[in-house]
């Protein structure tokens, strides 16, 4: 294979993005520079880094493996939600934290309830947020480790497939951080932009190419899908004969239904956009609220073409390989996408499709990179290490800390791919998507009575309800159960007619456990106070 035009392709992007990262984010003089862009971001650029951090590798690659496992648009389905949540939160949640000028959303909890429930939601953030951007970014190396075994001819052995990974994400991620620590949020936000658009038009290329070779082009799709079954865009969980509550239960061990999608996307979207530092701090950047309300608002539309754009591709693969077997297709769903970029794709495509993964990998990067810094320093290092701290020592600190969680990153992703080496057949979305499920409903759940009521909830109660919301659903998820098969003993085992809920519901038990448990305890100050 010619691999020389795609490796100039490659680098110019590489190049390129380096370039703007720097040139954009130049003259960084304050921590209101480094984390919010002195809020003169258009909000036409924050709805693009938006839509770039959402879209991470896991979609790229892990989206197109759930359309081929499953061959219908039922993931779809969780988009629904998310429009629901982002409409909710744009009239619940951004307003206040304009009004208090909060450089960390959970400075907002410090004002509301006290310093304790403030450091333990940025401390469920900082680890929730490395441990989930970690997973995903060891995704951005299967491409790599697909290449390899095309170059050679045999499919890397563990040890060499490890190394692969290893150095992959390490040049990402330090890359990603250069750029990151010296041009901060705006240099996020307007690289963000030009990876949206590379990966947006990258995943068309690659339709577009499917389907001049599948033959009789969406015809022939449609006709060999209905040989095996329906495509469906919806699905209700539930099954003819059973008791209401096996109703429920088949409802909450199923990952897409509709019940999923309006009720558990909807918690989880909350969450996510809501309450993580990571999302939330691009909407800071717009001039108003106004704006930042429209930016999200957009985002949660864009996100259902991209989203089917995606699964798309996953399905007319499927179809791809059907009509032209493979003895070599990969085992692993995650690669197959990978596999035919590498493989199928035109000299020059094929660069700008593994550009794609990387461009997905490095916008998602840089934001939690950013947000991890911000919420360290204005959470930890200001109230804890230097309290006095001047501006410099304080934008100092914020590009140090940077560099640290990277470093993070490249141990969690390490770890991630060592665990899909040991099980070749698990699917990636599940698994990054699942990680912040067992924590994020504890910190939707103490925002919610801080945003919704006035005199509930005070330290002592919050962090009992937030710890209340992580045991809940821990064992409702069966995580002591998986625990123990990992160590060979019993932990625990669920009763029958327990449900082991699958990863949409988690954020929305953990919200309902923990909310309930922190307004049973007043406030013991209800007086608001202006953040400094």
């Amino acid at each position: 294979m010619n691999w020389a035009i795609d490796g100039a392709v490659l680098l110019t992007y590489f190049t390129v993005i380096i370039w703007i990262g720097l040139f954009m984010g130049r003259k960084e003089e304050s921590l209101h520079d480094f984390a919010l862009g002195g809020r003169k971001i258009p909000w036409w650029a924050v709805l693009a880094s938006i839509v770039a951090a959402e879209t991470s590798a896991g979609t790229f690659l892990g989206t197109p493996g759930e359309g081929y496992t499953l061959r219908n648009f039922t993931y779809l389905q969780l988009a629904l939600g998310t429009i629901l949540a982002r409409v909710i939160i744009s009239f619940t949640f951004i307003k206040p934290y304009y009004d208090y000028q909060v450089y960390s959303i959970y400075e907002f909890l410090t004002v509301r309830f006290g310093a304790a429930t403030k450091t333990a939601a940025s401390g469920l953030f900082l680890i929730t947020r490395v441990l989930a951007s970690g997973t995903r970014l060891y995704i951005s190396a299967v491409i790599l480790v697909v290449g390899y075994g095309l170059i050679s001819g045999s499919r890397p052995d563990p040890k060499q497939e490890m190394m692969i990974y290893i150095g992959a994400v390490t040049f990402v991620t330090l890359l990603t951080a250069v750029y990151t620590t010296l041009g901060g949020i705006k240099a996020v936000i307007w690289t963000d932009m030009i990876q949206a658009a590379l990966m947006i038009g990258s995943a068309l290329v690659a339709i577009g190419w499917l389907l001049w070779h599948i033959p009789g082009g969406w015809d022939g799709v449609a006709a060999h899908l209905n040989q095996f079954q329906e495509v469906t865009f919806f699905a209700s969980g539930l099954k003819e004969g059973q008791t209401v509550w096996e109703q429920i239960k088949g409802v909450l061990e199923s990952e897409y239904t509709i019940f999923a999608a309006l009720l558990g996307s909807t918690f989880t979207t909350m969450a996510t956009h809501g309450t993580d530092q990571d999302m939330v701090q691009r909407m800071l950047t717009a001039k108003d609220v106004k704006r930042s309300r429209l930016s999200l608002v957009l985002s949660g539309l864009a996100d259902i073409p991209i989203v089917f754009i995606f699964l798309s591709i996953g399905i007319l693969l499927w179809v791809f390989y059907q009509t032209h077997p493979d003895p070599n297709l990969p085992v692993k769903t995650n690669e197959i996408f990978c596999y035919y970029i590498l493989n199928e794709l035109p000299v020059g495509f094929r660069g700008l499709l593994v550009a794609g993964v990387f461009a997905t990998a490095m916008g998602s990067l840089s934001a939690a990179l950013n947000a991890l810094a911000t919420s360290f320093v204005r959470d930890w290092y200001i109230p804890f290490i230097r309290p006095a701290s001047n501006e410099a020592a304080v934008l100092k600190a914020a590009r140090i800390s940077t560099i640290v969680f990277a470093l993070f990153m490249i141990l969690v992703a390490s770890v991630t791919a060592y665990f899909v080496i040991l099980h070749p057949k698990s699917r990636i979305i599940p698994v990054a998507l699942g990680i912040f499920g067992y924590t994020y409903g504890s910190l939707l759940g103490v925002f919610l009575v801080g945003m919704l009521t006035k005199t509930r909830g005070n330290d002592t109660g919050n962090l009992l309800a937030m710890a209340a919301g992580f045991v809940s659903v821990a064992f409702l998820s069966g995580l002591p159960h998986d625990i123990g098969q990992m160590l060979g003993v019993q932990f625990y085992k669920q009763p029958e007619w327990v449900p082991v809920i699958e990863f949409p519901w988690r954020v929305m038990f953990g919200t309902c456990v923990t909310f309930i448990v922190a307004v049973s305890f007043s406030s013991k100050k209800c007086g608001q106070a202006a953040v400094a």
